[in-house]
């Protein structure tokens, strides 16, 4: 009996690995080909039978981007841009979920209800109303455009998971501080904050990728070349007539580093931080 509950749990691990690794497969081959097609001439690319490594191996396109002012500004963009989303919607947030956290209010559920639902809605459906609204506040074509559009559909995630967050946090922390003298606001900033690094960080980095790889609102909402972000340099490599294909995965690659250095040093404090976020809300 013993033994067939060992083959049992044998064959079911044996599928599960299976399974897993052609997901792996299936999600990391295009992120490959991308990889060794930025290697590449132009011509090399649609090439048949195709070659995953090339006889004239080189780094062309990632020095035409790099050497090129245009492009590299269209990185500087996305740096300022999802660098000042990730500040001011950590800050933002911070204050609500305390709010929500720790005090009743008449407008609570209210006020819940409406960030679920501003999460709830396509982006799409917003793009006319909130171009309207840029430019009559005279804002088009400017960063405070793209950080203000953004915050709004960052927002909500983060006030949700940080209220889950604080929750996990017992409301004994906030009365010492204040048993010693001290406010609810340094309670929050010196206490609650510092402890809840794992989750200012997973909402943090949750941010930065979606400031990072917006497309829609960045093209809409700027005209000129040099507000430009890294997704719409990468549609601006293609040409009436022709196609930069090896500049077009070069600069993917070159786009994919942030996100991908950031998960790596903050893997740890990613995971802990959206578990923990999870648990009590």
């Amino acid at each position: 009996m013993n033994s067939k509950k060992g083959n049992r749990r044998i064959i079911s691990t044996f599928f599960v690995v299976v399974l897993l690794m052609i997901g792996a497969i299936y999600a990391g081959f295009p992120v490959l080909w991308m990889l060794l097609s930025s290697f590449k001439p132009n011509t090399e690319i649609f090439a048949f039978p195709p070659k995953f490594l090339s006889d004239n191996f080189s780094f062309s396109a990632y020095k035409s981007i790099l050497s090129d002012p245009v492009k590299v500004r269209f990185f500087i963009n996305s740096y300022l841009v999802s660098s000042a989303v990730t500040l001011f919607t950590l800050f933002v947030s911070i204050l609500a979920a305390y709010c929500f956290s720790r005090f009743d209010f008449k407008l609570k559920k209210p006020l819940n209800m409406l960030i679920i639902s501003v999460q709830a809605v396509p982006p799409i459906t917003l793009l006319i109303p909130y171009f309207g609204l840029i430019v009559t506040l005279k804002l088009f074509n400017t960063y405070w455009a793209l950080i203000l559009t953004y915050m709004v559909f960052t927002l909500p995630y983060a006030i949700i998971m940080l209220t889950g967050y604080f929750n996990t946090l017992p409301a004994e922390l906030d009365e010492a501080v204040m048993i010693d003298g001290g406010s609810r606001f340094r309670a929050l900033w010196n206490v609650l904050v510092p402890i809840s690094i794992p989750g200012l960080i997973s909402v943090g980095m949750y941010t930065f990728m979606q400031a990072w790889n917006e497309y829609l609102f960045a093209l809409t909402l700027t005209k000129t070349i040099d507000m430009r972000t890294v997704p719409i340099g990468i549609q601006q490599l293609m040409g009436q007539h022709s196609y930069e294909w090896n500049e077009m995965m070069a600069m993917s690659i070159l786009g994919c580093l942030p996100v991908l250095l950031l998960f790596l040093f903050f893997q740890r404090y990613f995971l802990e931080g959206m578990t923990a976020g999870s648990v009590k809300s």
